[in-house]
């Protein structure tokens, strides 16, 4: 006979009453990842600069680079990579470089476009819209592509909006909108803009009768009032509830950010105190909203004399993002890609063994050195699905250490989505 109980029916009902608000705001505000692919790396090019060509001659410069250098596994070894580890990653990038060397384009009109006048913008904007839907067509295309526009503050809004609204129409009266079509809105300091910017993709929604939400778009925190604003609040946080659903990502802007705060040119990094601090801010902020996060960029080319100087920094600033849970950067050079993808691929290369194994042993309920709760598996399940897409690891691999396919490993590190088969 069981116990009695003390707590009512209507003590029951007035407890689910009184957290009725909090249900719903984690319902609509706390959605979590939706499983979908997030690139490795974005690439900035001006935006009149873009032919459907460009990734494929990308990944041309970046393998010549790498030649000249003595090879991608000389390349890896420079990285810190020993010789097993090098031999395995290698090949793997080679085969990236030729096939999708640039996972996320953004045709930039903004910093690295500049002030050209309403006439010539105009053009390219249209251009713009006419080159991206040529190059989808064709197969050239990255699997991630769009805009950024100018800014929404004063003295930039009318261009950034009209920008805005030229390549969305273009793209609109060519077809379909790409899958990966993606927006950037630059140098946010307040929420109000976001919701300005929300407000003028919903009217293109509705112009070019698009489903509502269709135009996500990303936000660029590269001023210190979004991290802490005039009444003390961070504004950061507040974004993703002030437009549920509309933000896909935050990117931190590594030079914007540290040059409002007074810090030395020659000391302005993605690894300086105060970026870290706004970094984890952000994460802090989108934490289980589904919004994701990009780091921002290294300015040190991989040029000239000080070419593997380079690599070997930026290489060693990329795996410092990943292992802060910072799985996006920017990359602004062909000669980025190879650290790029060598530090990435060993990353999750490295990790496989040991995620493989507790995931195996959480998947079939085996006793191991490590007692791993659900949500450290859904994290272990999130690395190794992360290594699969991106193609530092095979789907063979992935089977054979874990057990899984791609759709039960996406399945377990997002339970919201559908429930695990075994």
């Amino acid at each position: 006979m069981s116990p009695a109980r003390s707590l009512s029916a209507g003590d029951l009902a007035q407890i689910d009453a009184s957290l009725q608000a909090t249900d719903r705001l984690l319902d609509r505000n706390y959605p979590g990842d939706d499983g979908s692919r997030q690139p490795v790396h974005t690439v900035y090019v001006p935006a009149d600069r873009f032919t459907p060509d460009l990734a494929a001659g990308w990944g041309r410069q970046a393998q010549a680079a790498a030649e000249a250098h003595g090879g991608l596994e000389r390349l890896g070894a420079l990285l810190g990579q020993d010789g097993a580890l090098a031999a395995e990653v290698a090949p793997r990038v080679a085969a990236k470089l030729a096939a999708e060397p640039i996972e996320d384009l953004r045709l930039d009109f903004e910093d690295g476009y500049g002030s050209r006048g309403d006439e010539a913008e105009d053009a390219d904007a249209v251009a713009a819209g006419k080159a991206v839907a040529a190059a989808v067509a064709a197969g050239t295309a990255p699997p991630f592509i769009g805009i950024r526009i100018k800014s929404l503050e004063a003295a930039t809004r009318a261009r950034g909006l009209r920008t805005l609204d030229l390549f969305v129409s273009t793209l609109a009266e060519a077809g379909e909108l790409p899958d990966g079509l993606v927006l950037t809105l630059p140098k946010v300091t307040t929420v109000d803009q976001v919701k300005a910017m929300d407000f003028a993709v919903g009217r293109l929604e509705a112009a070019h009768s698009l489903p509502a939400g269709r135009l996500r778009f990303e936000v660029q925190v590269e001023t210190p009032q979004l991290i802490l604003g005039a009444d003390g609040t961070s504004p950061v946080a507040r974004l993703a509830h002030a437009v549920p659903g509309r933000i896909s990502a935050l990117h931190y802007g590594t030079y914007d950010y540290s040059a409002s705060l007074e810090i030395a040119a020659q000391y302005q990094s993605m690894e300086h105190p105060a970026a870290d601090f706004a970094k984890e801010v952000m994460q802090l902020a989108v934490a289980g909203t589904g919004i994701r996060l990009s780091d921002g960029s290294s300015n040190v080319i991989p040029l000239g004399d000080g070419t593997e100087d380079a690599w070997r920094l930026h290489g060693r600033l990329v795996r410092r993002s990943l292992e802060r849970g910072y799985y996006q950067g920017w990359d602004m050079h062909p000669a980025h890609l190879p650290s790029r993808f060598l530090a990435t691929y060993a990353f999750y290369r490295q990790g496989l063994p040991s995620a493989a194994a507790r995931l195996a042993n959480y998947v079939s309920r085996t006793e191991g050195a490590v007692m791993d709760e659900p949500a450290t598996a859904r994290a272990l399940a999130n690395f190794v699905l992360r290594g699969l897409v991106c193609g530092a690891v095979g789907a063979d691999e992935v089977r054979a250490s874990t057990g899984l396919d791609q759709t039960q490993l996406t399945r377990l590190a997002h339970p919201r989505l559908a429930p695990i088969s075994h």
